[in-house]
């Protein structure tokens, strides 16, 4: 089993993480921000990763640091439980429709940290979350995860189906990068190291 266990202990944010990246989508998340529990909880069921979040932040600031500490926390964890990356098939793309939305989500576990986010919202808020907390998520987990990451709205109308559809791909993106491939030996690359 690749799992990781990781606890982060800031004047903001207090977060308790596991993960198991070979699980069977088992979840038990508190945040605090309803709408991000939520996409956690999809997160683990569509990817089948078991995932248990406990986070107490300042949201009596508002959640920029719960959000970003989660994703930093998150990013970590996958990079942890992935160890010397050996053997992965490495990219994962995924392209998932939630009634009148289309997202796209293309992962390359390249330890290259990079975020391209292109979701045009239309409201400031989904549920309590401010919308331009996603990319900030995205980014800390791209960044602390070692992985190259490009998520794009094809298209879409109503704001929680569009991050849904984002965070079911990103999933299912993940889960193709992490499957281990008995075909490859070794380290994914051409270069012999990521």
């Amino acid at each position: 089993m690749r799992c990781a266990e990781l606890i982060r202990k800031t004047k903001e944010t207090e977060i308790s993480l596991k993960l198991n990246l070979d699980g069977k989508g088992e979840n038990s998340v508190s945040t605090g921000i309803g709408f991000l529990d939520h996409m956690l909880c999809l997160f683990s069921g569509h990817g089948r990763f078991d995932l248990s979040l406990v986070c107490k932040g300042d949201l009596e600031v508002d959640s920029h640091h719960t959000v970003e500490d989660i994703g930093i926390v998150l990013g970590k964890a996958i990079s942890d439980a992935l160890g010397k990356r050996e053997s992965i098939k490495r990219f994962g793309t995924s392209i998932v429709p939630m009634d009148e939305s289309l997202a796209m989500v293309s992962i390359d576990l390249s330890n290259r940290p990079f975020l391209h986010f292109e979701v045009p919202f239309s409201t400031n808020k989904v549920g309590e979350m401010e919308t331009e907390m996603f990319e900030e998520f995205f980014r800390a987990l791209a960044v602390n995860g070692g992985m190259t990451l490009h998520v794009k709205l094809i298209h879409g109308k109503n704001n929680h189906h569009m991050i849904e559809a984002v965070f079911k791909a990103f999933a299912r993106a993940l889960k193709e990068a992490v499957t281990i491939d008995s075909a490859i030996l070794g380290i994914p690359s051409t270069k012999g190291l990521l």
